[in-house]
């Protein structure tokens, strides 16, 4: 009765946190016409509307691709093309799709949601549209949002103070650049999910693990290097991880079921780069035919760590992380702490190589900063483990005085600088300005030229339309303070290890 009763409660927080969260993200509509997500969204058109991976049709509004004898091609790693293409494929054959579409085209509410200096409006445009906020949802919206749902779960090893645990996981939801681009079609919060999710798995391996776990585990892992290809270094890390977990469980035979579904996804991989650039191992990014110089410096754009890229990474005005969010600060001392409580020391030493491997393979980059972007947008994968960090800092400091008041400034600034850079105007910020928050947020708040959202359809416009979305907040936020479902909820049985808990 006692493990039923602690699963409904842990149960229901985390649902109630999926919930929320996938609201928060589907209000705010991915951005039109945006050059690295329209490179993938025209490959899933092409392949479902035309039966071919080649874009030539549809250059107009993006420029990355590749050019291979002759022909265009998405120069992006194909994950998230990979399973747009189904959900493309369904709504195509919805019967309502084709009224919709003609509605919309027609629809004074669905203009608003355009650029005021764009083309305008056409069928195709509205077509595209209407796949990129479904595919959007698939790709990432949800696995965001699983994704937190699970971190609130793990998060149970290190505190059953469901208040801490809910503050690290909307802190990471909502106050990181994660919430700019959980409704986009970039590939960093599918990889996030997915290793999240591989890591999660294996860190609640009890005896005996399954075959069909295991075979999870090895697509996640691989599934992420396909969608994002500079996270093989946290794949990696998490393979030897859960080579070692097994280990401890006396089941180290089980890596090789994790292997073969691994080797499933590579293998399709490869034969997707042969059949369009001719190699296993051949990149798009190697054809790229406009950003030549910049793929071709050292190893596809990869030097050595600069010291301009180590310093604006983190502390920049620029793309600086701890500028953006400066709550994650708090995941720095967290590390020591985290090692001083001689807790899960392996997960520590996963969650900590793979921010630090991710940082220095992002500052080698000759293009750190990301192009246009909300804060440095290449570290996203390794950010749901530089959070875990934080949560030891909290527990730890949690009863100091005024370290609250210090927790609530740093959360406030990290909504107004997060929220204000992602909510402004209808692109993310350029990389030809200096300090975004004051040459491109501020402005475009100022003039209610915000990012365009579901109040625009309901009639609201500017920073009103948000209105909505903060009336959401107020009422989870009045239901938290009755807690229903009891503040401090029992945290699930945790899988033996073998180390101190």
């Amino acid at each position: 009765m006692l493990s039923r009763i602690r699963f409904t409660s842990e149960f229901l927080w985390a649902s109630a946190l999926f919930v929320l969260l996938a609201l928060t993200y589907v209000y705010v509509f991915p951005r039109w016409a945006d050059p690295n997500q329209d490179s993938r969204l025209k490959m899933v058109v092409a392949v479902v509307d035309d039966g071919t991976f080649q874009i030539d049709k549809y250059l107009g509004t993006t420029v990355d691709y590749a050019k291979v004898n002759g022909h265009y091609y998405s120069d992006k790693a194909p994950g998230v093309a990979f399973l747009g293409m189904p959900v493309y494929f369904v709504l195509r054959q919805l019967p309502l799709m084709d009224t919709l579409t003609e509605r919309l085209q027609n629809s004074a509410a669905f203009q608003g949601t355009l650029r005021e200096d764009g083309t305008g409006v056409n069928a195709d445009k509205v077509r595209f549209a209407l796949a990129q906020v479904a595919i959007s949802a698939v790709v990432g919206i949800l696995p965001t949002a699983l994704l937190c749902a699970l971190m609130f779960l793990w998060l149970a090893r290190v505190t059953p103070n469901v208040g801490l645990r809910l503050s690290v996981v909307l802190g990471y939801g909502l106050l990181t650049p994660a919430f700019a681009y959980a409704n986009t079609l970039y590939g960093h919060q599918l990889s996030a999910a997915l290793l999240f999710g591989a890591f999660y798995l294996i860190s609640n391996f009890t005896n005996p693990v399954g075959a069909p776990k295991l075979l999870l585990v090895g697509v996640l892992l691989a599934y992420a290097v396909v969608t994002e290809y500079p996270v093989a270094v946290m794949t990696g890390l998490l393979y030897l991880y859960a080579a070692y977990r097994l280990w401890r469980l006396e089941q180290w035979q089980g890596i090789v079921w994790l292997s073969l579904s691994a080797g499933v996804i590579a293998a399709g991989w490869m034969a997707y780069n042969t059949y369009i650039f001719g190699g296993p191992l051949n990149l798009g990014y190697s054809y790229s035919e406009l950003w030549v110089e910049q793929h071709h410096t050292g190893f596809m754009s990869l030097t050595l760590p600069s010291l301009e890229a180590l310093w604006g990474i983190p502390f920049g005005l620029f793309r600086g992380l701890f500028v953006l969010a400066p709550w994650l600060i708090l995941a720095v001392p967290g590390f020591v702490f985290w090692w001083q409580a001689r807790q899960h020391r392996a997960e520590w030493l996963v969650a900590f190589l793979s921010a630090l491997g991710i940082y220095l393979f992002n500052a080698s980059s000759g293009m750190w900063w990301g192009g246009y972007a909300v804060g440095p947008r290449y570290l996203l994968p390794m950010l749901p483990f530089f959070v875990l960090a934080a949560s030891f800092s909290l527990r730890r400091w949690q009863t100091v005085r005024g370290f609250r008041v210090v927790f609530g400034l740093l959360c406030a600034w990290s909504l107004i600088a997060t929220w204000g850079l992602t909510l402004a105007e209808q692109a993310f910020p350029p990389d030809f300005i200096f300090n975004p928050l004051l040459e491109y947020a501020l402005p475009n708040w100022q003039a209610g030229n915000i990012a365009r959202n579901l109040g625009v359809l309901i009639g609201l416009r500017g920073p009103v339309s948000i209105l909505p979305l903060i009336g959401l907040w107020a009422v989870a936020l009045g239901v938290f303070w009755l807690k229903p479902f009891g503040l401090r909820a029992e945290p699930w049985p945790l899988p033996q290890t073998g180390e101190t808990a």
